[in-house]
């Protein structure tokens, strides 16, 4: 098997759906596992084995979170390499080719994404507040970073840090680890993809906050009360920061600036969001926020 692409799945069918769909057309080219890892529930999994039934479907428990779930897969997984994506990303033609081939020269490969929920100010907003800083246009070669879902991994490499790997820790910690050993990081912005996820307004507010606080919490673990003190203090600050950031990738990118502009009252309250859950993180701890975001 050349390539398992990892697939967790957090909401449900129909986004799986389109995920699936993609992802079939890819085995004309590769030869390809995909593996689902859902905690949805029985109802999705019945679905996703009527409709898709060369795709392996690993259950896991409600409560499990998305780094949990990578986990389970990278153990399950069989090909030479391990791609990962989410439920609501979808994959264009030639993808899995195009990732294999990207390895022959570096190991860990990452590329692009791209909004693919063009039709609302609110996913444009929401999409924009998370994902500036994956746009194309990016600058091709070693990278400090890479997205955690448009990204490829030997499986033989994977293995050796599984150990280390949490399920409370996002990629960025698989990623650090392998870089302070002396990976590369390959960004290859010319491989994207397409995040087509629909949001309400308090839907998006509510899972900025889920990510942020899960992410702060991590970040502190371990540390004494002043340090955390301090970086919930510091937190507070962060809306004109990340606004201002956001704002500025785009601009610079030279791409989506109507998109940006008619978005920006609500990438304002999106970043408020993004730094409450922060100070939260910082103080309190995550709390059980990781095991709701989606």
């Amino acid at each position: 098997m050349a390539l398992t692409v990892v697939v967790p799945s957090v909401n449900g069918f129909t986004d799986l759906e389109r995920a699936l769909t993609a992802l079939a057309a890819e085995a004309n080219d590769v030869a390809i596992e995909v593996l689902v890892i859902d905690r949805c529930g029985d109802g999705v999994r019945q679905q996703v084995r009527r409709s898709f039934p060369w795709v392996r479907v690993i259950a896991a428990p409600p409560t499990a979170t998305i780094p949990a779930m990578r986990c389970l897969a990278f153990d399950a997984a069989r090909g030479e390499s391990v791609a990962v994506i989410e439920d609501h990303v979808i994959v264009p033609r030639g993808w899995a080719r195009a990732m294999l081939d990207a390895q022959q020269q570096h190991p860990v490969v990452g590329g692009a994404v791209e909004n693919a929920a063009t039709d609302r100010t609110v996913d444009w907003a929401a999409f924009l507040c998370e994902y500036s800083h994956c746009l194309s246009p990016l600058p091709a070669g070693p990278s400090e970073w890479l997205t955690g879902n448009n990204v490829v991994y030997p499986r033989a490499l994977l293995e050796r840090y599984r150990s280390r790997l949490s399920p409370d820790q996002w990629e960025n910690h698989l990623h650090a680890m392998m870089r302070a050993d002396g990976v590369v990081l390959m960004c290859r912005p010319d491989i994207s993809v397409g995040h087509r996820k629909h949001y309400t307004v308090g839907e998006y507010f509510s899972q900025r906050y889920l990510y942020a606080r899960s992410y702060a919490g991590a970040r502190v673990a371990g540390a004494g009360a002043l340090r955390r003190l301090a970086f919930g203090a510091a937190a507070a600050a962060l809306p004109p920061v990340l606004f201002h950031r956001t704002v500025s990738r785009v601009l610079q990118k030279k791409r989506h600036r109507a998109e940006l502009v008619r978005g920006l009252p609500l990438i304002a309250i999106f970043v408020c969001a993004w730094a409450a859950g922060e100070v939260v993180g910082s103080w309190f701890g995550p709390g059980d926020s990781l095991q709701k975001v989606c």
